[in-house]
């Protein structure tokens, strides 16, 4: 069930994060991850708060979900002037996004034991 932000990353959004960071995952990005899959909407400074992370980290950790296509922004006009807000959700379901997280992964592993056979072979040549 998704929640009203702002919200805080509970002990089981932790270990979610410290396992996707043990699988290569930034830090920060694991945790902006796990902030916006837990509420509709957001605002960065919500997830600065909820996910414990300085703006920087939040600014970065945004641009690469929406450089993969995990979160769509949108922006809602202030009342008179200055800058919009910013909004934030994700734009498909956390186990999808999990799917294509799995998918690269695997295509890593093959990877790396086509360049350990490849290693192999070249120092059995020798």
């Amino acid at each position: 069930m998704k929640r009203a932000a702002p919200y805080r990353l509970s002990s089981q959004d932790q270990k979610i994060v410290k396992v996707f960071t043990e699988l290569g995952m930034p830090r920060n990005l694991a945790k902006t991850l796990m902030y916006i899959s837990q509420v509709e909407e957001c605002r960065s400074a919500e997830i600065e708060h909820g996910a414990n992370l300085r703006q920087p980290e939040v600014s970065v950790a945004m641009q690469q979900l929406q450089n993969k296509g995990w979160i769509k922004r949108r922006d809602l006009k202030k009342k008179g002037k200055g800058r919009p807000v910013h909004l934030y959700k994700l734009t498909s379901p956390l186990d999808r996004i999990i799917g294509t997280f799995e998918k690269d992964k695997i295509k890593q592993i093959e990877e790396i034991k086509k360049d350990l056979s490849e290693l192999k072979s070249l120092i059995g040549e020798r």
